[in-house]
């Protein structure tokens, strides 16, 4: 039985599914203590059971502690069975997160998959959908699964409500991937999307985007989706690369102007671009299992966060492989599996 402390590095609920998703793919039991013990409201909550109880379903796992405010969770999976799966996870919980946390497993099975995500898709603290689509998906299917994803309603908090839909031809091995350098940028662009707000909003935004990145008219886009059950606003920049493409997203939120919400994605694009990375921050966080099940890979980001760090300890515990990060420039760093 391997032990984990929830508590370490910046303890949040990363620790929790990272444990989940190591442990279906290995087939090792685990006992993870002090959950979220530094959090204003510590132990599992609502999301984190969300995705205690998809991993259990796909890996037909013995679990014991699953409830709101546990800080204690004993998970023993058995056999993954790949199928059609349906996770509701209620109100604006992170469709996301859910997926991050099956979806490793599931891209490792012995047949095709197809999963129905309900809840949130543009999360303030989780990868939006839009991240998923044009940054992570890419790169993972570059090591071998073909995963596909749709989103057919967005979801914003607090009302949730979104529908992803999501294929997944598995492999029998990922391969490695290693990503040392961006390659010239192809292209840029800007995309708004709005939930029952006004158009004046997008506008705003992609005004900021314009004058502050030098994007002509034709690189700046909005949508209005009104099938989501609430209000919402998410405003992301794609930049795309000859080996990587990279996706940053802020979010609307009540009495913040449009014009902020606009200026703190500008300042990740500037940071990114400036470091001549191809790889950001949150992206970094996403491919560290993948490369640590390839058993291969490399990776050149900016300064590991804790988010990252922590999750290289995670991997650690579970697997002989050990991530090294080197500082290679001022703000550039490279992360490879030993």
């Amino acid at each position: 039985m391997l032990n984990i402390d929830g508590d370490v590095g910046e303890g949040g609920g990363q620790i929790v599914r990272s444990s989940l998703a190591l442990a279906m793919c290995l087939d090792r039991p685990f006992r993870i203590t002090r959950i979220r013990a530094r959090r204003e409201r510590p132990g599992l909550q609502a999301q984190h059971l969300a995705a205690v109880s998809a991993a259990a379903s796909v890996s037909q796992a013995h679990v014991e502690g699953a409830y709101k405010g546990s800080q204690e969770l004993l998970f023993k999976p058995r056999k993954v069975i790949a199928g059609d799966y349906h996770f509701a996870i209620g109100t604006a919980g992170s469709t996301s997160l859910v997926l991050q946390t099956v979806l490793p497993a599931l891209i490792l099975a012995d047949r095709e998959s197809n999963l129905l995500l309900e809840g949130g898709t543009h999360n303030p603290l989780a990868p939006p959908f839009d991240f998923l689509k044009h940054a992570f998906l890419p790169l993972l299917n570059r090591m071998g699964p073909a995963v596909t994803a749709t989103l057919e309603r967005p979801g914003f908090a607090p009302e949730g409500g979104g529908r992803v839909r999501v294929h997944i031809k598995p492999v029998a091995h990922l391969q490695a991937l290693e990503l040392p350098e961006r390659g010239d940028i192809v292209q840029q662009r800007a995309e708004v999307l709005l939930a029952h707000l006004p158009e004046h909003i997008a506008n705003r935004e992609l005004a900021v985007i314009r004058d502050a990145l030098s994007f002509p008219e034709s690189k700046l886009n909005f949508r209005v989706d009104n099938t989501a059950n609430g209000p919402g606003n998410a405003v992301s920049i794609i930049v795309e690369s000859a080996f990587v493409t990279e996706c940053f997203t802020a979010f609307g939120q009540r009495r913040l102007p449009a014009e902020r919400v606009a200026e703190s994605v500008v300042r990740e694009v500037r940071r990114y671009l400036q470091a001549g990375v191809p790889v950001g921050r949150y992206l970094a966080d996403q491919l560290l299992l993948p490369l640590a099940l390839a058993g291969e890979g490399m990776f050149v980001t900016l300064q590991p966060s804790s988010h990252v760090i922590t999750n290289m300890a995670v991997v650690k515990k579970f697997m002989q492989a050990e991530f090294a990060s080197e500082k290679i420039d001022e703000d550039a760093w490279r992360i490879s599996l030993s």
